[in-house]
């Protein structure tokens, strides 16, 4: 989106008007849920991939093991990060739809009908 696409020039509303908003309960509610979701999602996406990488450095034989024809273990927790990052971000975009999106628009509406 350029500039010449909002509804309301950026500069036409006040530093301490923002400092306002960031400090108001919708806005402090919005990070809220932004943070419980993403630095849960984060920790269990990196407790996962590190398993993984730990386990193809030290558990070579068990990395191996044979699960169907030459399909090993490897390969499969190897698909299963890839599987995982789609499925993670499948799960955000839900969430920004339904939880962040909604939110930041009030918050934006808000704020751009003092200026008109």
């Amino acid at each position: 989106m350029s500039e010449t696409d909002l509804p309301i020039r950026p500069e036409a509303i006040s530093g301490e008007r923002y400092l306002e908003v960031q400090a108001s309960p919708e806005f402090q509610l919005l990070r809220s849920r932004l943070r419980r979701f993403v630095f849960p999602m984060t920790a269990v996406f990196l407790i996962w991939y590190t398993t993984y990488v730990l386990l193809g450095a030290f558990a070579h034989d068990f990395m191996a093991t044979k699960v169907w024809g030459e399909i090993n273990v490897g390969l499969i927790i190897g698909l299963g990060q890839f599987l995982s990052t789609f499925l993670i971000t499948g799960l955000y975009v839900r969430f920004a739809n339904r939880e962040l999106d909604p939110r930041a628009e009030a918050i934006r509406t808000q704020l751009e009908s003092e200026i008109k």
